[in-house]
């Protein structure tokens, strides 16, 4: 008998997936957990029935969350992940060989073990990397006791549900502002303006209120219906969000990373914003 998993994340839509083979079907100290093959998508994990990521185009996301920051930011050695149990955005991140450490803090260890066991083609070997400092912990409680600082920080957080509500807190940005470096770069995510206005709003109130420099940029992940996706942007550094694509492109060859969504020019152009967002965040 065919399986549909519906995800429920919006008020008035519903978005159904055909679950081939389901993995993986139960819970973990903190959310419900599926993990199954979709004959489009490929393996899709499930957290508390709302998509997280899938083969097929979580590059999209963990690439531009990960490679705007560090590239425009230009020289990150340190840089700070909170969330992102299934790898995918440290796998990104670790592409960046002169990054001298990546801290991963995660609340639920059951979700990075099942990344390790169904998920490997997105996080690859990215946890067993000497580079990784992984953290087991409430990102929110991390943040306020850190006496460490970081010159990117990535909040790859779930939609503000469950285990991620905590995540877009006015305290949690504050302590992440303490915890960067000067001229460091704080990036989240933000979900779908078009369906999740307030969440994105919420939070660049915040960062105007933190940060000399505050805005968002965008992109297409296929997995998360309602049009681009946004990503906030906090820094003090002025200069970052408007770094050329000609010192971007320099930037990317000498890392010499392989992507499949990112280049300097969508880079650059993803800070272009269309009005009805430009609108929502003014």
């Amino acid at each position: 008998m065919t399986r549909w998993i519906e995800e429920v994340l919006h008020p008035g839509l519903r978005f159904k997936l055909e679950a081939e083979k389901v993995l993986y079907d139960s819970r973990t100290a903190h959310q419900r957990v599926v993990v199954f093959e979709n004959v489009t998508l490929g393996r899709v994990l499930i957290l508390d029935d709302i998509v997280q990521t899938t083969e097929r185009d979580e590059f999209v996301y963990h690439e531009m969350l990960s490679h705007v920051p560090i590239l425009a930011h230009g020289a990150a050695r340190e840089v700070l992940i909170v969330g992102g149990g299934d790898g995918g955005m440290l796998e990104e991140t670790l592409k960046h060989g002169a990054i001298e450490r990546v801290t991963m803090v995660d609340i639920d260890a059951g979700i990075i073990e099942l990344a390790k066991t169904y998920l490997r083609s997105i996080c690859k070997d990215a946890f067993e990397d000497p580079r990784t400092d992984l953290v087991i912990a409430d990102g929110v409680a991390f943040v306020a006791r850190c006496d460490r600082r970081f010159d990117v920080i990535i909040v790859d957080s779930t939609d503000p549900v469950g285990p991620g509500v905590a995540l877009f807190s006015d305290d949690f940005y504050r302590n992440c502002r303490r915890c960067l470096t000067p001229g460091g770069i704080l990036v989240t995510q933000n979900g779908v303006p078009f369906l999740q206005a307030t969440e994105l709003v919420n939070t660049l109130t915040a960062f105007r209120s933190l940060f000399a420099d505050a805005s968002c940029y965008l992109a297409t992940v296929p997995a998360y219906v309602g049009g681009p996706m946004a990503f906030g942007w906090g820094t003090d550094d002025l200069k970052a969000r408007a770094t050329p694509p000609a010192v971007l492109r320099a930037r990317f060859e000498k890392a010499g990373i392989e992507t499949d969504y990112y280049t300097p020019e969508v880079h650059a152009s993803a800070f272009t914003l269309p009005a009805y967002i430009a609108r929502m965040i003014s």
